[in-house]
Order: structure tokens, then sequence, then C-alpha cells
């Protein structure tokens, strides 16, 4: 069979649910291959009449926490999360799950992205409606145009665009109903709109939760309702299936794209069939084998394949002796127009292992599938010991997958094919829909790697600290189940995962490392706030041998940045500074000489800030201390990086060529320096309100220091002198400023595209400032005004400082000042003598300010190496749920007739007599009591409706 031109390949990248006895995907894979049931046995509650009925099955197949919901998540109102159907709410958080199991960000996911969706019978407001006058009154008045809420709230309308709204998705959402069929037609009309190109990725999917749970059910006589609740799929003994809970959803998206996009595929959709079986057929509910096979033919045809390379098949399965030799002769015709093989291809059903599902039947098979086709298994379709009379299996192409197995390698007259598989889903009223599954072979990793480890940043988020607790843990299992790269994890969790007030960040080298952080127990959350940034990049002092050199081998991107700057100043230095920087200790003098010094400290300073900057992280301040002035202005646009490189070059040689001069740091005021200070020598630097420099000629500067060290001044003084040749800031700098202002009047200077602090004047700088060829002469000369600039800035809420630059410097100077306590001072790279690898401390330092609320643009924040990098299917959001149920609004009315009073057979096959409630009533205010009556009014319906079919056979 030759491919249709017309077709298109989908990728399932993204998958969630909630299913019977399982919480998610990956436990309803575990229920599947160990072959067990999700069908539990269930105690009848107290003053429940089914039980009396002989036809009772106390048996259920339901979801946990049908009733709970993390409403705050959503922003949705407790009493509008207790008014909405449960099913709704389910769908909400399914369709965020799975679209951070694809590893996107479901607030913001690029594109247009569809939903499509459906759901069972709203019964939650069949409770509500019996205890609820304001609901009552609010749905009667909701047409035409009134009070809409209700309805909204409940309506299978308004599922997908519920989801599209607080998911924040803009492509077509549709709700699909097609009963049995609704989710697979949905996944269907999804590929649909994907291969028309009217959206770029889309959910699909269904929900069907009925109320109340866990009542077990009443068995009627010859409906495909089971008598003792198995299902036993194309067994001899098959007597019908058990109705359960359930959601799922898909994430969708053209192959094509997702393998451009590097997302995860779980396996691949290559055609699909949907139809009608018309009015040939014995009745509305009755199923059609020509119906069938025309849907499983045209899902043949899209996906371009013979049935003979088809090696397994999901079968609809309901359980009953007519509808499974139907399907199976259904299937038989459609394989047959392209294949004579027998018994070759597995079958089964997972309604053995959960019963039938209803609306979420079709995706919970998808997702059955795709499970099998990612991990290469078949697991067992239960139930089956002898194969149904009318299912004639010896001649057809089919057998009962009855245990777990490898699924074997699909060799086809010699070639080696990919795995495939369909999946079938047929709704009462006949609409059928079939699906052909292929497995994604993916190509080799693209992906560089490191010949050294570099440190990945690893981010968590939650509303709450339970939520994020139990995320970190969930990460760790999931990590230490599967290989994955760290570069990987770092990526899915960056990009695919909302930001949220409680956070976590990990600095980690390898998956082992990381396992290791998120199980230790002295990790904890922070709580973030809206945060602005400013960077203070340091002055001469903090150069040292090897600084940034790990940073620059491990981080493509800093490189390509210092490699800038560093030949910027090649013409004016005379040498690649790279060089001295990558010195042995025993070269460390020669980084240290002025020349030298002051344009090393702004390369790496540069390279910081740009690297910061494409990875997202823009500042809203700038401030430099003396030398960092300079990068803080090229970073500022006041000048160019050719501009600043060749003004601190050339800055940095004028001051070589003066006479030597030395400075010291005292921990004085500076007014009590002031008063001490002799002659020659001068405060150069006011860095903190008890922290300032001095400078001056060398011997004036010995007898100071003996001074201070004899304790004249107080024994509390203390004095320390700074690794500088020269009295920087002080009248010994005067000869330079003439001739570096006649280098200042070549450059092109612009006012500041962001707010820069001056440190000569302590306040923003002006544009008239920033453009004056005096200002910039002046600032050799000028004491540096550190302590006035940061006063200011601490004086803004929620500023974040950054030191951008070697060593921590000015961290410890900032910290000094008394509002520093309310604002984070984060330093980016280690001090001179710790023992760090600069780009872990790097790493961890922009998880830190990330935990303090900076935002960082997912996109940009790339991995070290700067390739794109696949995502990962990792735990997805732990949702905070709490019950939301509705409350009663009036006192319960219920009638003093009997349930047997009330459901007595009608005569001739009518249904007169079934309205047995009276004018006797009881009322009660007590909800548990209130809660037993509505039980019984359900019952007495579900008898009604018992008796109601009766009458329809006879």
């Amino acid at each position: 069979m030759n491919r249709d031109s017309n077709s298109t390949e989908i990728a399932v990248i993204g998958m969630s649910g909630r299913f019977p006895a399982s919480k998610d995907v990956a436990e309803l894979w575990d229920h599947l291959i160990r072959g067990r049931t999700g069908i539990k046995e269930v105690i009848p509650r107290p003053n429940s009449r089914l039980p009396s009925d002989p036809n009772y099955v106390a048996k259920a197949a339901t979801v946990e926490q049908a009733d709970c919901f993390d409403a705050a998540f959503f922003g949705v109102l407790p009493r509008m999360a207790s008014e909405m159907d449960p099913q709704h709410r389910l769908f909400l958080e399914a369709s965020w799950s799975a679209l951070e199991d694809a590893g996107y960000r479901p607030d913001a996911t690029p594109g247009q992205v569809g939903v499509f969706a459906g759901s069972h019978m709203n019964t939650y407001i069949f409770l509500r409606l019996a205890v609820d006058r304001q609901l009552r009154e609010d749905l009667a008045d909701s047409f035409p145009g009134g009070n809409l809420n209700a309805e909204i709230l409940n309506d299978k309308d308004y599922l997908a665009t519920r989801v599209a709204f607080h998911l924040n998705l803009r492509g077509p959402a549709v709700a699909v109903q097609s009963a049995c069929s609704t989710s697979l037609v949905a996944i269907a009309q999804a590929c649909d709109s994907l291969a028309a190109e009217s959206c770029d990725m889309a959910i699909a999917g269904g929900v069907c939760v009925t109320f109340p749970q866990d009542q077990g059910y009443l068995h009627t006589e010859d409906s495909i309702i089971s008598p003792d609740g198995t299902c036993r799929t194309f067994d001899a003994d098959a007597k019908g299936t058990i109705f359960g809970d359930g959601v799922g959803c898909v994430v969708l998206k053209r192959l094509e794209l997702a393998i451009r996009d590097r997302d995860p595929i779980y396996a691949v959709i290559k055609g699909w069939g949907v139809n009608n079986d018309g009015g040939d057929k014995g009745g509305y509910t009755a199923p059609s084998i020509s119906g069938q096979t025309a849907a499983i033919l045209k899902a043949h045809q899209r996906a371009g394949i013979t049935a003979d390379t088809i090696n397994y098949v999901e079968a609809h399965g309901t359980g009953t002796l007519v509808g499974d030799p139907i399907e199976v002769a259904a299937l038989t015709e459609a394989f047959r127009a392209t294949t004579d093989k027998t018994q070759y291809c597995a079958i089964g059903s997972l309604k053995s292992n959960f019963g039938h599902l209803d609306v979420a039947a079709g995706v919970t098979a998808v997702i059955k599938v795709a499970k099998a086709l990612q991990q290469k298994k078949l697991p067992p379709s239960l139930n089956f010991n002898q194969p149904n009379p009318r299912i004639d299996f010896k001649n057809s192409p089919f057998y009962v997958q009855t245990s777990l197995t490898e699924w074997p390698e699909n060799r086809v007259d010699g070639h080696l094919l990919p795995r495939r598989a369909g999946v079938s889903s047929f709704g009462v009223g006949g609409t059928n829909a079939h699906i052909v599954m292929e497995e994604y072979v993916a190509n080799p990793s693209c992906g560089a790697d490191h010949e050294e480890n570099s440190a990945q940043l690893i981010r968590l988020s939650a509303r709450s600290e339970v939520a994020l607790e139990r995320m970190r843990f969930e990460l760790a299992a999931c990590l230490e189940s599967m290989p994955a790269k760290l570069e990987d994890v770092a990526t899915t969790l960056g990009v695919g995962r909302k930001p949220m007030p409680l956070r976590l960040a990990v600095a980690a080298k390898s998956c082992d490392d990381l396992i290791s952080q998120l199980r230790n127990e002295h990790l904890k959350p922070t709580n973030s706030a809206s945060t602005k940034l400013a960077m203070v990049f340091p002055g001469q002092g903090s150069q040292h041998v090897g600084m940034a050199q790990r940073l620059y081998r491990l981080d493509a991107a800093f490189a390509r940045h210092l490699d800038q700057a560093a030949l910027a100043l090649v013409p004016h230095v005379g040498l690649d500074l790279r060089t001295l920087i990558a010195a042995s200790s025993s070269d460390a003098k020669q980084i240290d000489q002025t020349i030298y010094a002051q344009p090393a400290i702004y390369m790496v300073s540069y390279a910081l800030a740009q690297w910061m900057i494409q990875q997202g992280i823009k500042p809203d301040y700038l401030l430099g201390h003396s030398v960092g002035e300079f990068a803080a202005a090229t970073i500022a646009g006041v000048m160019s990086l050719d501009d600043g490189a060749r003004l601190i070059a050339a800055r940095g040689r004028l001051m070589q060529t003066l006479p030597n001069g030395s400075m010291m740091a005292v921990n004085l005021s500076e007014s009590q320096l002031q008063n001490i200070l002799p002659s020659q020598v001068e405060l150069a630097a006011l860095n903190a309100p008890m922290l300032n420099v001095v400078a001056g000629p060398v011997e004036q500067i010995d007898a100071l220091e003996k001074r201070f060290e004899s304790g004249e001044f107080g024994d509390d003084v203390t004095c320390r002198r700074l690794r500088t040749s020269h009295a920087f800031h002080s009248a010994m700098m005067d000869d330079a400023i003439e001739p570096f202002a006649r280098i200042v009047e070549k450059c092109r200077l612009s006012a500041p595209s962001i707010p820069l602090v001056s440190t000569v004047t302590g306040k923003q700088l002006s544009e008239h400032e920033a453009t004056s060829v005096a200002y910039w002469a002046n600032q050799i000369r000028q004491p540096v005004q550190f302590s006035a600039a940061i006063s200011g800035l601490l004086a803004i809420p929620n500023l974040l400082f950054c030191e951008v630059g070697p060593n921590q410097a000015l961290t410890t100077l900032i910290r000094q000042h008394s509002l520093a306590g309310k604002q984070a001072v984060v330093p980016l790279l280690p001090q001179a003598k710790q023992q760090v690898c600069d780009q872990q401390h790097l790493t961890d330092a922009i998880g830190r300010m990330w935990c303090l609320g900076l935002d960082l643009d997912a996109d940009k924040f790339m991995s070290s190496s700067g390739a794109s990098r696949p995502r990962l299917h990792l735990p997805t959001y732990s949702f905070d749920r709490d019950r939301h149920w509705f409350e009663i609004t009036e006192p319960l009315q219920y009638s003093s007739t009997s349930i047997e009073e009330a459901c007595v057979e009608p005569a001739n096959g009518t249904a007169e007599g079934l309205n047995g409630l009276n004018a006797g009533v009881v009322t009660t205010n007590s909800p548990d009591l209130a809660i037993r009556l509505v039980q019984q009014q359900m019952e007495l319906m579900q008898r009604q409706i018992y008796l109601l079919s009766l009458a329809r056979t006879k």
C-alpha cells in the first residue's frame, strides 16, 4: 500500500491521567505489566438499600480523591470549585500535568495549542439538585441569558474552553462528544487539526467520573453490565463489563516539529479513521461490522501501511458474547484487505483490568499502547481462559495476549519496521474510531557533552512547602530509575515549568550529585518576591591568577564574550590578557601590575555581565567601583567595547608610569579619618560607614599604619594594606588627568541606556556627566563614593545586588551597610582563596538569585554548551488537593414512600407507577442524614432506570 501523500504523522509527546487504583500514568503502566486489576470490592454504605437487591454487585472502579481539587493553584474560588463538575476539575489538572510531561510550561506554551476533550454526563449535579434550592434557581435563571454561572461550571460544552482559559492556550478549544468513543474521537479531531496546521500542538482526551462513588451497581440481565464485576474480554464466559472512572489526556504535535524541537516522544500516530454506522443495523445501540471495518480501513489507508505490519491491537473489548465477536470480525475483515496471515497479531483490552472507562476509555487505551511501544513490552489481557465460541481466532490474524512479553521486532518480508499497533473505540450510537500507532525510533543524540563536568542549575518551585517537598523526592526517585543527562534535566525543568513563589535551586555536577542534594534534609525552600537587579562591578585589587578560568573552559557563551573583550584589549595592552589569567601562581605578580590588573578586571567583569544578559538576566541598575565604573558604563552603552578597552588600557598605562604609592583600608568613619590624616594622605574611597580607604606616598602610609598598630587611636581600630602599586584617587594621580582626557576626547560617549549610579557623585549618572570628558578624566582623581551610591540603592525595595567580577570585595562592603540586611547580595564568582569551581559557583549564584525572585528568561537560559537540548519526561507538579463539595442550602425533603412502593414494576410494559413520590415528607438539617437521603434518592433513580429498561425490552 502506498503512503497517502496527504498523511501527516503525529507525535505523542505528553501524557497524564488518573485511573482506577492508579494516581498517574506510571502507576497505570505498573498495574498493566503486573496484570493487576483496578476493580475493587466496596462496602455498602449504612442504610443503603442496594445490597438488598438480588442484582446488586459490590464492585467499583474509581479514581482516588475525585472530590478534591487544587483550587488555589488555578485561581478558582472555593465556592466555585465546590459548584464545578469534578470532571472539569480533574481534566484541568490532568491537562496541566500532560503539558509539563511534554516539557512545556502550561501557561506559556509557544504557538497555537488546541484542546479537544469530552466528559461523561454530570452526575455530581444530580446530587446537588436534590438538596440545593439555589442551584435549581440558578439553572432556571440561566435561560435565556440570566445567571450562567451554574451552567458554565457544570455543562460539557465548557470543558475544553475552561482548560484553554486556565492554561492560556490559544488554539481551537472544542468539546467532543460521541459516548464511549469520545476521547479517541477527540484524539482523531486533534490529529486533523494538527495536520491542517490549525494548531501547533494539542491536548486531547476525556474524563468520566460518576457520583456517588464506591456504591456498587445493579446488574441488568442481558445488558453489557457484568453480573460479578469482572470483564472477561474475548472469553467464553464473557458476560459484560463494569463501568469505571478515569481521566486521561495526551499532548500531540506534528512529528517533524516534535523532532525539530527535540520533544520527548512516546509514540507516533500514523493514521486515524472516524465514521458512524448509520441506520443499517439492528438498533441504535447495536454495533456494526461494516461500520467498524470501514473506520479501521480508513486508519490503515491514512497511515499508508498494510495490516501485516501491525503487531498488536488494543481492542474496544466490552467483554460481551455478542460485542466481542462483532469486533474481531470487523478487525479480521479490515486486515484481510491487505494480508491473509493468521494468528500473528496480539490483541487485548484494558477493560479486563479496569472495566469500561466510558468517555475516558479511548485515551486510556492510547496511553497504554504508547507506553507499550516506548517500553517494547506487551502487557497481558486478563481473565481469558477459553475463547468465545463465536470468535474464530484460529482463522483470524489475532491471538489474545495473556502474559507480559517483550514486544518482538517487527520484521516483514525481511525488512525491519517499527513496532505498530491499532487502537479501537466504538461509541453507543455508532461513532467508530480507530488509530494506527507506531514506535518512535530516535536518531542518535546530537547534543555535545563536555570533557569536564559542568554544573547545571536544577530549579523546582511550588505554591506550598509540602508540594515542593514531594516534588524534590519524586524527581530524585525518577532519576534513580531512568538514565538521563543532567543538561537535559536542567533544560526540561527550566523551560517546562512555571516559576512559583516557593523555590529550590541546586547546582549539580551529575545526576548522582543532584539526587544526593535533593535528598538532603537541610535543603530548604526560599520564598521569592518580585525582584529588581543591581549589577555592581569591582575595582582594582579583585584580580587574581586563574579568575574565571574553569568557567572559560566549560561555558562556551562566557568564553565568547571573554574572547571578544580580550581581543579588543590586545592592541592597547600589547599582549593577550588571557595568558596572564591562565598563568601559574608563580607569575601572579604580573597580573597585579596596574597596567594589566585594570584591563583584566574590566575584561572578566564585561564578559560576566554580557553572559548574564545573554541568559536573559537584565540589570535594572549598574554601579562600578573605580575601575568597575568603566565596565558598568560599557554595559550601559555609554561607551562601546572598543572605546572601553581603549580607555581602561590607557588609564592603567598612565597610572603605571606615575610614582608608586600605597593604599590602606581602615575601620573608621569618614569624619574620624579626616581628623587624623597627615598631609599627603587622602581619603581615596568611602566604602562603608565604618570602612574607608586612604591613599598617599608609601612612606606616609607606612607611618600611619604603625600608629594604628600601636593602638594610638584605640585597640579596636584595625587597618589593612591593599594590593595596589599606586595611590589611586589621590593627588598622586593628578599628572594622569590631562593625558587621559585627550584620549577620552577621541571616544564616542552616549547617555546610559540602563540607570548607572556614579561612584564619583554617589548619585545616578546624568546624560551630561556620562558624555563629559571632564567627568571621566577626573574619575581617576576623585574619591570613590561607593558607600553613598550603595546607600541610595539600598533604599529601593526588593533590589537584589549581584557582584559581577572576580572575588567578593564589594559583597563584603555592601553587607556592612545598615540596610543590607533587608537586601540580598550575591557574588557571581568565588573568593580567590576558595577551592571552589567558579562555573559551579556561578551556577549556584544564579540559582540563589532565582530563588529570591529574579526572573530568568527560560528560553535564553541554556545549558553551558549553548546547544539545544532535548526535553525529558520528568515528574510534574504535585497538586495540593482539598475537598470541594456542595453544601446543603435548604432543609431536605424526602418522600416517605418506600423504595419498594415507589419501584413497583410497571404493568404491560409501561412506565406507569414509577413516580412514587407523594406529599409526605421528612426534613433534616443534618448533613450526614441529608447525604444518606440523597443516596437513597439516587438508588431510587437507579431502580427506576432499571425498571424502565425492563419495560422497553418487553
